[in-house]
C-alpha cells in the first residue's frame, strides 16, 4: 500500500478528471456499509481543515486504458485522510492494481471553494482591523460558520462583509504554495494550530495569507459575492455564519421572494413593510390592553356576587386570560376576604393553570397540598400566593374541593 497519497488538487484545483491506480481495498470498518479504497492519486480533496470532502466517482479502466464495461462506476461517498494517506469510501469494491478514472462533482467542489475563499478574504479583514483570530471554522454543504476570539458588533460586521465584497470586486489573484522553510519561517501568516512539516500558504493578494490546506479560486472575482446571514455572540467571542457566490445568491432570492409574497399579503409595497408592521403590533397590543382590562371587570364583577362567608371559592376564567391579569385580580380579591381564593384558566381537555391567594394568618400552600394530593399539580409560592397547573381534573372535581376547605 501507499505510504503517500498525491493530491493532484494541490497542483490545479480546476481539474475535474484524473487517472490512477488502486492501491488497496478492503471493506470499510465501523458504521460505513461499503468499502475503503486507497488511490495512488487523487483529485478528490478529503474532510479536512472543517470542509467537507468532494463527491464524485470513480470509473474502471482497462490496463491498457481501452474502454470500460457497464456496472463499473463506482459511487465516492466519504473521503478521509490520515498522516499521508487519502481513503475513498464507496458503494463497490474495485481490485487492487486497477487502472481508474476518477471524476469529481465539479459544482460541489467550486461552491466549496467559493466559500472557503470568501472565509479567508472575511478573517483576514476581521484580523488586520480588530486582531481577532478565526478560532473555529466549519464548511458543510449547507453552511459556512467561523468562531472568532472577540465580540463584534452588527455595525462592525456590516462594515467587515462590504470591504470583503469590494475585495471581491477588485478580483485580486489567489495564490497556493508550499514555502521553504527559511521562507516560511520570515512569513508573517495566520494559523489555528502550530503546524509542523510542508505548510500550505494560501495569499489573498493584499487581504490575507493563511495556513490551508484545502482547494481555492484563483481570483476573487470567481467568489461573486459573499454575505453574513447571522451572528451571535458565542463563548466570549463571535460566530458568523455566512453564504458565497450561487449560495449566496440563492439565499437573497429566497429572502426576496419571501418578502415579497409577505407584502403582497399585507397589501403593500416592500419598503413600507417595516412601519406597517409595527404599526400592527401598536394596535395587538392596545387590543391586548383593552382585553385584559375587560377580563379583568368580568372577573370583579362576578367575585362581587360571590358569598363572603367562605373560607375557599374557585371562580374560572377563559383558558387564554393574561395570568399577570389573573395575579392582579386575585390580589384585589384576597384584600377584602378572610378566606382562600383561586382562579382557574383553562379547560377540562388541556389542563387548568391556576393562581391561588389568601387573606392573613392563611397559607396559600395548604390549599395547594390539598390539590396535590387529589390531581395531577404541580406549582408552588409563597404563603401569600401559589400558582401552578393541574391535569386530570374536570371543573366539577376542582369546585368539589372547594367545598371540603
Amino acid at each position: 500500500m501507499s505510504e503517500k497519497t498525491i493530491k493532484l488538487y494541490d497542483e490545479n484545483a480546476y481539474n475535474k478528471e484524473f487517472e490512477a491506480r488502486v492501491m488497496d481495498c478492503r471493506p470499510a470498518n465501523g458504521d460505513f456499509d461499503g468499502f475503503e479504497i486507497i488511490l495512488d492519486k487523487t483529485l478528490f480533496f478529503p474532510e479536512e481543515g472543517g470542509q467537507t470532502p468532494d463527491k464524485g466517482t470513480i470509473q474502471v479502466k482497462s490496463e491498457t486504458g481501452e474502454g470500460t464495461a457497464d456496472g463499473d462506476v463506482v459511487n465516492v461517498l466519504d473521503v478521509q485522510i490520515k498522516g499521508d494517506v487519502i481513503s475513498h469510501f464507496t458503494d463497490k469494491s474495485i481490485e487492487p492494481g486497477t487502472v481508474i478514472k476518477g471524476t469529481i462533482d465539479f459544482a460541489h467542489r467550486f461552491s466549496n471553494m467559493q466559500q472557503h475563499s470568501g472565509e479567508h478574504i472575511f478573517s483576514g479583514i476581521v484580523n488586520s482591523l480588530y486582531g481577532y483570530d478565526n478560532v473555529g471554522f466549519h464548511l458543510s454543504d449547507s453552511v459556512v460558520t467561523m468562531d472568532y476570539s472577540g465580540q463584534l458588533s452588527k455595525e462592525e460586521l456590516a462594515d467587515v462583509e462590504l470591504r470583503v465584497n469590494r475585495a471581491i470586486y477588485e478580483n485580486v489573484p489567489i495564490t497556493c504554495r508550499y514555502p521553504s522553510a527559511d521562507e516560511l519561517a520570515k512569513l508573517d501568516y495566520r494559523s489555528k494550530k502550530e503546524l509542523t512539516g510542508d505548510v500550505r500558504i494560501v495569499t489573498v493578494e493584499g487581504y490575507d495569507i493563511c495556513a490551508c490546506c484545502a482547494p481555492h479560486v484563483a481570483r476573487t472575482g470567481e467568489i461573486g459575492i459573499l454575505k453574513i446571514v447571522s451572528s451571535q455572540n458565542y463563548k466570549g467571542g463571535t460566530r458568523v455564519s455566512i453564504l458565497c457566490g450561487q449560495r449566496a445568491l440563492l439565499y437573497l432570492a429566497g429572502m426576496h421572494d419571501m418578502i415579497t409574497e409577505l407584502a403582497n399579503s399585507l397589501t403593500t409595497s416592500v419598503d413600507s413593510i417595516p412601519d406597517l408592521i409595527h404599526k400592527q403590533q401598536e394596535e395587538i397590543a392596545a387590543l391586548k390592553r383593552s382585553l385584559s382590562e375587560a377580563g379583568e371587570k368580568i372577573l370583579l364583577s362576578e367575585a362581587a356576587e360571590l358569598p363572603a362567608d367562605s373560607k375557599c371559592v374557585f371562580m374560572f376564567a377563559d383558558k387564554n386570560s393574561d395570568a399577570n391579569v389573573i395575579r392582579r385580580v386575585v390580589t384585589k380579591l384576597v384584600a377584602g376576604r378572610e378566606g382562600y381564593l383561586g382562579i382557574f384558566f383553562g379547560d377540562d381537555t388541556d389542563g387548568y393553570r391556576f393562581i391561588i391567594g389568601c387573606g392573613n394568618g392563611l397559607n396559600s400552600n395548604d390549599v395547594l397540598n390539598i390539590l396535590k394530593e387529589k390531581f395531577q399539580v404541580r406549582g408552588g409560592g409563597a404563603p401569600a400566593m401559589v400558582q401552578g397547573s393541574i391535569s386530570g381534573a374536570s371543573k366539577e372535581d376542582i369546585l368539589s374541593v372547594a367545598a371540603t376547605i
